[in-house]
Order: structure tokens, then sequence, then C-alpha cells
């Protein structure tokens, strides 16, 4: 199914249920943090090191978290008109920029400190 197929479905999914009432932009916000944060409850405690085979041992849990977030940011976007995959392109151009393969490249620093 193509992301336009699942945005079709899924807001007749909430249409169905009337629950647009409820999907404001910053419940929805919310309602994306929230899910976000129980992808990430999963993994507490689990060592660094360790979390890649947890993910793929209970990997059931994990993408049912990871489609909430979806649907999610989906109604979001879908809401506020934003073109998720647009969006997408466009930050990834931004991030080329901030992150110049040569100064990036195999570190985790943060653009204002690459020299």
């Amino acid at each position: 199914m193509n992301r336009k197929e699942l945005l079709k479905r899924i807001l007749e999914f909430r249409n169905d249920r009337d629950w647009k009432q409820f999907h404001d932009p910053k419940n929805l916000a919310g309602a994306i943090s929230i899910e976000s944060a129980e992808l990430l409850e999963l993994f507490q405690w689990i060592r660094n090191e360790d979390s890649e085979r947890y993910g793929l041992e209970n990997i059931e849990k994990v993408k049912k978290e990871v489609a909430d977030v979806m649907i999610y940011l989906m109604y979001f976007c879908n809401d506020l008109g934003i073109d998720i995959d647009k969006a997408v392109e466009e930050k990834i151009i931004e991030n080329a920029k901030k992150y110049p393969k040569e100064k990036s490249k195999g570190n985790a620093k943060k653009y204002t400190e690459l020299k």
C-alpha cells in the first residue's frame, strides 16, 4: 500500500469514529511525542550494544510503536497541509549543507561544533 492509500485508510478510520475533533495540532504533537516515548520505553535499561539484538527479538512490539508514531505523524501532516515527502527532501538538502561529508564523516558532533 502506498502512502496515499495508507493516508486514505487512516483518515477513514478516524472519520468513522469522529475523532478529528480531538486531533488539533497540539494534541497530535503530544500524541507523537507520547508514542515516541513508548517506543523508547521498549529499550529502557537495555545497554546500547544490546539494543539492536533486543529490537530484532522484539520486532512485533517495536513495529506497533513505530506504526503509532507514523499514524499520528500522518494525521498531523495531513491536517496542516505538510507534504511529508517534500519536507524530508528539503531537510536532507538543509542537513547536507550543515553537515558536509568532509567535516562530519565518522563523528557525531553537532553542526555548530564542526570545524
